[in-house]
């Protein structure tokens, strides 16, 4: 299923990619932001490695908006969640981490592209050419930030099933040789749930340019 030829994208002053009807509440476990208090021995700077910051808890819409100092970004991620970010990523996942979600900044010149599209269309080529079967298709945003989808994505350990994979990158609005890149992983299953879950993240992110 090629799912950005089938998702609505209605036109909206957000950059076209909208949550069709989900909310936070959705994809949250009510514990008042209770699991960004515990530690993990999984998370990627070990077991030691220090929680992110929470900014804000905002219960009564089912979010917890946390900062990654790493990438200087602010994003919020459902109550239920657990965080922590490590020298070069910051990361949000589920407890049974089958909806992982990796926050890290781009520099396109480190890349070898000149630009945004170019960096979004070699990662596909690169991503088919090395995972046979696996997909991808991009959309430029009307933001400028442009939204790719990878499907048949390979299941990892633990992963119950084939996964699909979208990548949000951000543009730098005033240096476009750097981004953000938000890359959420969630069973093939919940695509569409997933896809609705990046709009929600991408309508509360802000960016420390």
């Amino acid at each position: 299923m090629a799912l950005l030829a089938c998702w609505a994208f209605p036109a909206a002053a957000d950059g076209d990619l909208s949550p069709n009807g989900l909310t936070f509440k959705d994809f949250s476990i009510a514990d008042n932001g209770a699991s960004f208090n515990r530690t993990d021995p999984m998370l990627p700077a070990g077991p030691d490695s220090p929680t992110v910051k929470v900014i804000t808890i905002d219960s009564a819409n089912s979010f917890v908006r946390i900062r990654f100092n790493t990438a200087k970004v602010e994003a919020a991620v459902p109550l239920g969640w657990q965080a922590s970010e490590d020298w070069e990523r910051g990361v949000a996942y589920t407890a049974d981490r089958q909806y992982r979600l990796i926050v890290w900044r781009v520099d396109f010149n480190f890349e070898n592209v000149k630009d945004a599209e170019q960096y979004v269309a070699t990662k596909i080529g690169v991503i088919q050419s090395r995972r046979k079967g696996v997909t991808g298709q991009a959309r430029k945003l009307a933001d400028g930030s442009f939204l790719t989808v990878f499907e048949n994505v390979p299941p990892d350990k633990g992963d119950q099933g084939p996964r699909t994979v979208f990548d949000l990158l951000l543009v730098n609005p005033t240096d476009p040789k750097n981004g953000v890149l938000l890359t959420l992983g969630v069973p093939a299953k919940d695509a569409i749930r997933g896809l609705g879950l990046m709009a929600l993240m991408k309508s509360k992110v802000k960016v420390d340019w």
